[in-house]
């Protein structure tokens, strides 16, 4: 009993997919009855076209092709216009740009040779102090030396009396004047009397 029962059930199931598919089958079976209505239709009015039509037909789809052709070709123009543009300016910037560049660099030279000038004019017056500091040094000190010379001079005079601590020039020149006077007087004194 219960595998009839299944038999049944299968049975039922397997008849069910069989409406099924051919319910599917009919309306296959009935839009290909359709598409082929169409199909004719279609063939029927292509058939009824003359050649005048069908060539008239053909020059409407190139004319509209033509005109799309055209629209692209005019919308590439406008765009390369602007590319063309584009390029342009950017080629007036770079060329600005170069010029600028070269302007620095000129400028940049010409720093750098008055930078290496104004180096050799600070060198040479650094040659130039330092030699004017020995020459100075050497003169000082020959100075120094004639002065004390001088100094020694004078005061070892008889009738001089020894400096007391630093003198100043003045100083020495007032005891000088005074030793050249003391002996243009002495010499007057001696003329004086030899001519007696």
């Amino acid at each position: 009993t219960g595998a009839i029962s299944s038999l049944q059930r299968q049975m039922e199931i397997q008849e069910s997919e069989i409406r099924r598919v051919r319910s599917e089958k009919e309306l296959l079976q009935k839009q290909l009855r359709e598409r082929e209505v169409q199909l004719k239709a279609v063939s029927d009015k292509l058939c009824s076209l003359t050649e005048e039509q069908r060539q008239e037909e053909a020059v409407v789809m190139m004319e509209e092709e033509n005109q799309n052709l055209k629209q692209v070709v005019t919308e590439q123009e406008s765009q390369l216009a602007e590319q063309n543009k584009l390029i342009s300016e950017l080629q007036g910037t770079i060329s600005q740009l170069q010029a600028e560049a070269v302007t620095t660099r000129l400028q940049l030279l010409e720093q750098k040779q008055a930078q290496k000038e104004t180096q050799s004019q600070f060198e040479a017056l650094q040659h130039t102090e330092l030699q004017t500091r020995v020459a100075l040094e050497l003169i000082s000190s020959k100075f120094e030396r004639y002065r004390n010379k001088i100094i020694q001079a004078t005061f070892s005079v008889e009738g001089i009396q020894d400096p007391q601590g630093e003198l100043t020039d003045d100083e020495v020149l007032e005891a000088m004047q005074k030793i050249f006077n003391e002996r243009t007087e002495f010499q007057q004194m001696l003329k004086n009397k030899s001519s007696r």
